[in-house]
């Protein structure tokens, strides 16, 4: 797995803990940390999108409700729920990545941590919030 896969897979796995116990998230990172090496730098990469994602959980959902209503938030895999968080968070503030690497790394965690069928719905519903990403940014006032 690449350096920021990695990174990002971290905070996919803080993410995804905290959505099923609301564990404290300091507590989470802390044993991540512990558990994964990651150099410093990656570590504060993880915790960017962490600290990114998990204040705006309620404001991201909204925009992947209002983009895929087909798939009810509450309905969707909790992976990937949180696989397009993430995603989305880096599509509207981490503008120094890519879109192209947005999208591409968060097919691959579909692969590494989703259902067969992740990699596809993923790919499906970014490509919607993508083809939505002005009027997304000014729902943020970006």
């Amino acid at each position: 797995m690449k350096p920021r896969t990695k990174a990002r897979s971290v905070a996919l796995q803080v993410l995804y803990e905290m959505d099923q116990t609301n564990h404290p998230i300091e507590s989470i990172m802390e044993r991540r940390r512990d558990e994964i090496s990651l150099d410093d730098n990656l570590f504060a990469f993880s915790q960017k999108i962490i600290h990114g994602v998990f204040p705006l959980i309620s404001e991201l959902d909204a925009q992947l409700a209002r983009y895929a209503p087909e798939w009810p938030v509450d309905q969707v895999a909790i992976i990937d729920r949180n696989i397009l968080r993430i995603a989305l968070w880096e599509l509207l503030f981490n503008t120094d990545t890519p879109l192209k690497v947005v999208i591409n790394e968060a097919i691959e965690l579909g692969k590494v941590f989703g259902a067969d069928a992740t990699p596809r719905f993923v790919n499906g519903v970014l490509g919607s919030l993508v083809e939505n990403q002005n009027e997304i940014r000014q729902q943020f006032k970006i």
